[in-house]
């Protein structure tokens, strides 16, 4: 498999993590959440997507994290299911397993049992009676669950790394056979979608009618979108088959067709945002009170509405992100870190923002640009550390599970 750096996709990385950061700043001044802040205490515990509220709102946020909620971590399923097949051909299952521990089950136990509850110790406080670091952790430890905050996704990318791992190992020519699937796509993107839509309405329809699209559970710090689980394990092994046929050659090729009609899957995705957005509001605020044909048709939206918006992204960044910069190479490099670190900083921001006389758009502005940049000069700090560390032990792994 070809090993040479990608930059159209490495430069998607940096895109990826500018929007996480975005979208997270902008939940505070969403119009569509209640005036005031969700109680701690109180199932079913909103303030845990939404830590903090403020009163001033702009509905041109609801837009933006609509659309991101309806594609971005499939597209980020999607690119960590990209790279996997080099990952196990190189190193091998068991050192890939042994790495994905160090690099994504370690940094989860560290950003559940301290960033997170760090984070939402500002949300506590927006409706505590005793504000205190005790009052807060007594409360915390009451809670029926763990939250777990952004770092959800790095359980189940971990599970999932480990189901590719032991394909890679038990099944080998399982895997040359739906790399060989994969490109029959070459020069088909359309079908792809398509594709890619149809088992989605497979694995997300059923769930999204049984327990709304919108429902989440947990067992502790192991929280999941009970509509979600299966969809995702689409994107991840639809972008491994991609993976094991050779991202250069296949349908995510520079050169390709998903990259010269790059307009046309941006317009795609615009459209079936619309209707997916339509429909759903058809079903707002209860889905379980709305008539059974809207709940259908508003979930029958959302695999075209994922599928088009994750693959509008892919298709511009292959046609129009293929220079290096040096800022995108940074970004794209801290990328794993500023996720990791984020939240912790946009949470405090937005809370010490509540009283300030700005609007909505100020507001979100300094959370986007304080969050991002607190958490590219720490992520730069730890790796400059762990490469300091690393040299005068002459052990380079913590370095690298930084990077």
């Amino acid at each position: 498999m070809n090993s040479r750096p990608n930059i159209p996709l490495s430069n998607l990385r940096a895109v990826v993590i500018f929007i996480v950061v975005a979208f997270h700043s902008e939940l505070p001044y969403l119009a569509s959440q209640p005036p005031g802040p969700f109680p701690f205490d109180v199932a079913p515990y909103r303030w845990i997507a939404f830590p903090i509220l403020d009163p001033e709102r702009w509905f041109g946020f609801d837009l933006f994290c609509a659309w991101q909620d309806v594609s971005l971590m499939s597209l980020m399923f999607f690119l960590a299911g990209l790279f996997t097949p080099a990952s196990l051909s190189r190193k091998g299952s068991l050192p890939y397993l042994s790495e994905r521990w160090w690099r994504i089950g370690l940094p989860f136990l560290l950003a559940v049992g301290v960033l997170s509850p760090i984070a939402y110790f500002a949300s506590y406080r927006t409706t505590a009676t005793d504000p205190s670091v005790a009052a807060f952790w007594q409360h915390w430890m009451a809670l029926p669950m763990w939250p777990a905050g952004p770092a959800w996704f790095l359980w189940q990318l971990f599970v999932l790394g480990a189901l590719a791992a032991g394909l890679h190992a038990l099944a080998p020519q399982r895997v040359q056979a739906i790399g060989r699937l994969a490109g029959i796509f070459n020069d088909r993107p359309l079908a792809f979608c398509i594709g890619l839509i149809a088992l989605s309405i497979l694995a997300y329809i059923p769930l999204a009618m049984v327990f709304t699209p919108w429902d989440w559970t947990s067992l502790g710090p192991f929280s999941v979108q009970l509509s979600r689980p299966l969809h995702y394990i689409i994107y991840f092994f639809a972008a491994f088959a991609i993976g094991s046929h050779g991202i250069d050659r296949g349908v995510l090729r520079a050169d390709g067709p998903l990259a010269r009609h790059w307009l046309a899957w941006l317009a795609a995705a615009v459209a079936s945002l619309a209707i997916w957005g339509g429909l759903t509001s058809l079903t707002l605020p209860d889905w379980n009170a709305s008539p059974l044909t809207y709940r259908l048709a508003a979930a029958l939206a959302f695999p075209a509405a994922c599928a088009a918006g994750a693959l509008s992204l892919l298709a511009i960044c292959l046609r129009l992100m293929r220079t290096r910069y040096r800022v995108l190479d940074s970004l794209s490099a801290h990328a794993y870190n500023i996720y990791l670190l984020h939240y912790v900083f946009v949470v405090w921001l937005q809370y010490a923002l509540l009283g300030a006389g700005l609007v909505a758009i100020e507001k979100a502005a300094l959370v986007f640009v304080g969050a991002l940049a607190l958490s590219w000069a720490v992520s730069a700090g730890l790796m400059r550390l762990a490469a300091l560390f690393s040299g005068l032990t002459g052990k380079h792994a913590i370095a690298d599970q930084l990077r």
